[in-house]
C-alpha cells in the first residue's frame, strides 16, 4: 500500500498542479515543480523519500534524451547548422565563461565554478518551446534561433555529463581512458544497431503485437542506459546515442510514439522530484538574496542572448523575445548539479541553492513573457506596411476578400473561365507569396470602405467573403452590406456559430468550409462498408437536406442552449425515421419491379 499511496499522491498533485498552471497560462513544467514543492519535505510532507523518487524519475530524462536523439537526423542538423552549432555554441560558451568568471571571483574552485557556469548556461527546452508555441512564434526567426540554441544545449549536455567525473578527478589518464571508452562504446553501438537491433525490431514488428513493440522500445532505451552505467559512463549519453543511431531507421516514428507517454509521465515525475528537493527554508531565511540571485541569473542570460539576437537579426523585438524565451535555467542543470554533487565537486548546501535558483527561474519566463507582450511589444513592433493603393482600369464583376485556401480555389476557377476579379488579403507576407505565381491579389483590409471603393465595389456584382478570421469576416460583411447593398455576398463560414452571425446579418449564401468535404468522406465510408453507390449518395442527400433545415431552424434558437439541445435530439430522431422510410420506399420499389 505504501507504493500505491505515493502513486495516488503524485497523480493527484500532477493533475491539480498542471491543470491550474496551464489554466493561468504558466505552463506544465511550473505546475509540476510547484506540485512537488507542495507535497515535498518543504510543504505538506506527504512524500519523504525524495532520493528514491529522484532516482526513479531520472528515467524520464533518459527517455527524453532518446527522443532528442531520434529527432537529430543528419539532414535536419545540416539545415539548422548555423543556429545549432554557430549561435548555440556561442551562447553556451559565452554564458559559461561569464558565470564561471563570476563564481571564481566569489571564491569557488575553478572546476566547481566551471560546472555551475555550464549548468547556468542551459535553458528549459520544454518550457521555452511551449512558451513560443503558445504565442505562435516557433516559426518566426527568433523562434527558430531559440530552438537551434536549445538543440545545441541538449547535445552539449551529453558530453559534459561524461566530463564531470573527469573534472572531479586529478588524473589526466582518466580523461584519456574516458574518451577511449566513449569511442569504443559508440563504435560497438553503431555495429549493434545496424546488425542486431534493426533486424530484431523488424522481427518483432512482423508479429503485429503493439504492446510487444512498446516493450522492445523501452528495453532498447533502458538496456542501453544500463549498459552505459555498467561500464562507468552516463546513462543519458547511452540513450542519446541509441536515439541518434535509430534516427534514420524505418521504426523511428513508431519508437517515438511508443516512448512518448512514458517520457511525459516520468519527466513530470522528475520535475516534481526537483520541486520536492527545493529547500524553501533558504528563501524564507534570506528572501531578498534569493530573489536577487534568481533575477541575476535571468538578467545575465538575457543580456547575452539579446546581444546575440541583435547581432544576428538586427531586430530589437525578435531579439527581446529570443532573450526572454530561453533566459531561464534548464532541466538539465538539475542533472548536471546532482552528478557534480555525487562526485564531491559541489557541496549539498550549494546544490540546494542552485536547485532553488534554477527552479525559481522557470517561473520567470511565463510571467516576463506575458508582461512583455502586453506592455512593451506593441511599442517595439515595426510599423505595418501600408496597404496597396489600387488604381484599376477596369471594374471587375467579382471581389474576393481573403485569398487563402478557399479564396484561391474561387480565383483559379474564375481565371480559367476568363472572368475578371480583384482579390484582397490582409497578410502582406501571404500577398507577396501569392503574387509570385502570377495572381492578381492586393494587400489591404477588406473592411475599409475606401479600399472597397478603390477596388470597384460600387460597380461589381458579387462579393466573395472568404476571410479566415471570424471577427474580421463579420466586420467586412457589415461594411459591405451598409455601403454596397447591391453586392451579392457569397460567404465562407468557419463553423455553425460563424454561419449564425452572418445569417443574422441577412447573408443567405453561406457555405460551411468543411461541410461538403465531410459529406463526400462519409459517402466514401458508406461505400467501403458495402452500400451501393446510389444508396450511399441518397443517404447523404437526405442528411444534407436535413442538416441545412436544422441549421435554418436552430438559427432562431441560437441563444437558448436548452432549446438547441432539444432541437438536436428531435432532429436526430427525425433523421433516423427518414432513413427508415427511405429504405422502405426503396424496398417497395424493388418489389414493384
Amino acid at each position: 500500500m505504501g507504493i500505491l499511496h505515493d502513486v495516488v499522491i503524485f497523480l493527484i498533485a500532477a493533475v491539480v498542479g498542471v491543470a491550474l498552471f496551464k489554466r493561468f497560462g504558466l505552463g506544465a513544467v511550473l505546475g509540476y515543480l510547484v506540485a512537488g514543492v507542495v507535497i515535498g519535505p518543504s510543504g505538506l510532507k506527504l512524500i519523504a523519500d525524495v532520493e528514491s523518487v529522484m532516482h526513479t524519475s531520472e528515467l524520464g530524462v533518459v527517455l527524453l534524451l532518446f527522443v532528442i536523439g531520434l529527432e537529430l537526423q543528419p539532414r535536419r542538423l545540416w539545415t539548422m547548422r548555423g543556429n545549432v552549432f554557430g549561435l548555440g555554441s556561442v551562447q553556451v560558451g559565452v554564458t559559461t565563461l561569464v558565470f564561471t568568471g563570476l563564481l571564481v571571483a566569489l571564491g569557488l574552485p575553478w572546476a566547481t565554478a566551471f560546472v555551475l557556469g555550464f549548468a547556468f548556461s542551459l535553458s528549459s527546452t520544454a518550457l521555452a518551446v511551449q512558451a513560443l508555441a503558445e504565442r505562435n512564434q516557433l516559426a518566426a526567426q527568433h523562434g527558430r534561433i531559440a530552438f537551434g540554441i536549445l538543440l545545441f544545449q541538449d547535445v552539449a549536455a551529453i558530453p559534459f555529463l561524461a566530463l564531470v567525473p573527469v573534472l572531479a578527478g586529478s588524473s589526466g589518464g582518466a580523461s584519456g581512458l574516458g574518451v577511449l571508452k566513449v569511442l569504443a562504446t559508440f563504435g560497438g553501438m553503431v555495429l549493434a544497431s545496424r546488425f542486431v537491433l534493426r533486424p530484431v525490431l523488424k522481427a518483432i514488428a512482423s508479429l503485429h503485437v503493439p504492446e510487444l513493440f512498446t516493450a522492445s522500445a523501452l528495453l532498447v532505451v533502458v538496456g542501453t542506459a544500463t549498459l552505459m552505467e555498467f561500464i562507468g559512463l552516463s546513462a543519458t549519453l547511452g540513450a542519446f546515442l541509441a536515439g541518434v543511431l535509430l534516427a534514420d531507421s524505418e521504426y523511428r516514428h513508431e519508437l517515438e510514439a511508443d516512448i512518448a507517454p512514458f517520457k511525459g509521465l516520468l519527466l513530470g515525475l522528475f520535475f516534481m522530484s526537483v520541486g520536492m528537493s527545493v529547500n524553501l527554508s533558504l528563501a524564507a531565511s534570506r528572501p531578498l538574496l534569493m530573489v536577487g540571485l534568481v533575477l541575476a541569473l535571468v538578467a545575465l542570460k538575457f543580456a547575452v542572448l539579446y546581444a546575440m539576437g541583435l547581432w544576428r537579426t538586427k531586430d530589437r523585438l525578435g531579439s527581446m523575445r529570443l532573450a526572454i524565451s530561453i533566459s531561464q535555467g534548464g532541466e538539465f542543470a538539475f542533472v548536471v548539479v546532482k552528478l557534480a554533487t555525487s562526485t564531491q565537486l559541489v557541496s549539498t548546501e550549494l546544490e540546494q541553492l542552485v536547485v532553488f535558483i534554477v527552479g525559481a527561474s522557470l517561473a520567470t519566463t511565463p510571467i516576463f513573457f506575458s508582461l512583455f507582450e502586453r506592455f512593451l511589444a506593441p511599442r517595439l513592433a515595426p510599423a505595418k506596411a501600408e496597404f496597396d493603393k489600387l488604381e484599376l482600369s477596369e471594374d471587375p464583376p467579382v471581389l474576393i476578400a481573403g485569398f487563402g485556401r478557399v479564396g484561391q480555389v474561387v480565383g483559379r476557377v474564375l481565371s480559367a473561365r476568363k472572368i475578371q476579379f480583384i482579390a484582397l488579403d490582409a497578410s502582406s507576407e501571404h500577398v507577396d507569396f501569392i503574387r509570385r505565381f502570377g495572381n492578381k491579389v492586393f494587400y489591404g483590409d477588406a473592411s475599409r470602405l475606401e479600399l472597397l471603393e478603390a477596388a470597384g465595389a460600387a460597380k461589381s456584382k458579387i462579393f466573395v467573403l472568404a476571410i479566415d478570421d471570424v471577427k474580421a469576416s463579420v466586420e467586412t460583411a457589415r461594411v459591405v452590406q451598409k455601403h454596397f447593398p447591391h453586392l451579392a455576398i457569397i460567404a465562407r463560414a468557419r463553423n455553425r456559430q460563424h454561419a449564425y452571425e452572418l445569417r443574422a446579418m441577412g447573408v443567405s449564401h453561406l457555405f460551411r468550409e468543411t461541410f461538403v468535404s465531410s459529406l463526400e468522406m462519409t459517402e466514401a465510408v458508406l461505400q467501403q462498408l458495402g452500400l451501393p453507390f446510389s444508396e450511399a449518395r441518397r443517404t447523404m442527400e437526405i442528411f444534407r437536406a436535413m442538416d441545412e433545415k436544422l441549421l435554418e431552424e436552430s438559427f432562431a434558437l441560437r441563444g437558448d442552449m436548452q432549446s438547441l439541445q432539444k432541437k438536436a435530439t428531435s432532429a436526430r430522431e427525425e433523421l433516423e425515421k427518414l432513413f427508415v422510410a427511405d429504405q422502405s420506399a426503396m424496398a417497395d420499389a424493388e418489389k414493384a419491379r
